[in-house]
């Protein structure tokens, strides 16, 4: 399995493609448009240009991994040759089963069909596919070229045959597969997005600030960064996706997103995609507090 096709040249697809082509794999990078992959691979450049810088890898390993880079816009050009494809689109469940339908019919017979979903049930996605036991989760975390936790996820037909082999493949990519069940927010965004949300409620009940509260647990429970700072990186939008999804899926309301996360994504505070979070990202600079208009 040499060939990998990666869907989506956003922050978790083009760190997807780089880690798949620093380990030497073939790689086709497949998105909507030249303007979207034109930016992933500038990104994947970057990225590997700090490697450099600290000595982790030489300009020539630069250069082999971008090498082993070719983009694509048509998903049927992207795909042909296979061996697994990786999709990495927005986190959006109608999204996912429309590109997972294309896939079905686009890829060779025995090509395995995965989703960095980090929320939606991977048998959903499965069921728009002919071939179910070929589809699984590998919920990879961001920023994928450091961290070492490939979260897999089996659903309720994934085969033990194409579970065994994401497993290796996850290894040789330098990385700590966990195998898990399908049940929403699987075990990391599970336990994470709460904590997140009642980080949110904190801070929406006045119990302390932005700073204060991030600070709180990065030196009392030696997490290397606070969780509403933790948010701003992952993405509003993406944190109240993933905490929806738990709650419709469990009915519990221990899972219903906390009002002021709401408020930030309506008016379009999505964190330092948008410049703007808990934190300020516009000039570099990190604000101290959530503008007043959200805490009203």
């Amino acid at each position: 399995m040499k060939n990998v096709a990666v869907i989506g040249a956003g922050t978790m697809g083009n760190g997807i493609a780089h880690t798949f082509a620093q380990s030497g794999f073939k790689v086709q990078l497949i998105d909507v448009n030249d303007d979207a992959l034109r930016k992933g691979v500038q990104t994947i450049s970057k990225n590997l240009d700090r490697m450099v810088a600290k000595g982790k890898l030489t300009d020539a390993d630069k250069l082999d991994t971008l090498g082993n880079i070719t983009t694509f816009t048509n998903i049927t050009e992207g795909v042909e040759y296979a061996s697994l494809v990786v999709e990495a689109a927005t986190e959006n469940v109608d999204l996912k089963l429309n590109i997972f339908k294309q896939l079905n019919e686009a890829c060779p017979e025995d090509t395995i069909l995965a989703t960095n979903t980090s929320s939606i049930s991977i048998t959903q996605i499965a069921a728009a596919t002919a071939r179910p036991d070929m589809v699984i989760g590998m919920h990879f975390m961001n920023p994928v070229p450091i961290m070492k936790l490939v979260e897999i996820i089996r659903g309720y037909n994934t085969s033990d045959a194409v579970t065994g082999t994401i497993v290796e493949l996850s290894k040789t990519l330098g990385k700590e597969p966990v195998i898990v069940n399908d049940y929403p927010g699987f075990v990391a965004n599970r336990i994470l997005m709460p904590m997140i949300n009642e980080s949110i409620e904190t801070l929406y009940n006045n119990v302390a600030g932005v700073r204060d509260i991030d600070t709180v647990m990065k030196l009392g429970m030696a997490h290397p960064m606070g969780p509403l700072q933790l948010a701003d990186f992952i993405g509003l939008d993406v944190c109240l996706s993933i905490l929806n999804v738990m709650y419709e899926g469990f009915k519990n309301p221990k899972y219903a997103p906390c009002p002021l996360l709401v408020n930030m994504v309506q008016a379009g505070k999505l964190g330092v995609k948008s410049g703007e979070g808990f934190y300020d990202y516009s000039e570099s600079r990190k604000a101290e507090h959530v503008s007043d208009q959200f805490l009203k």
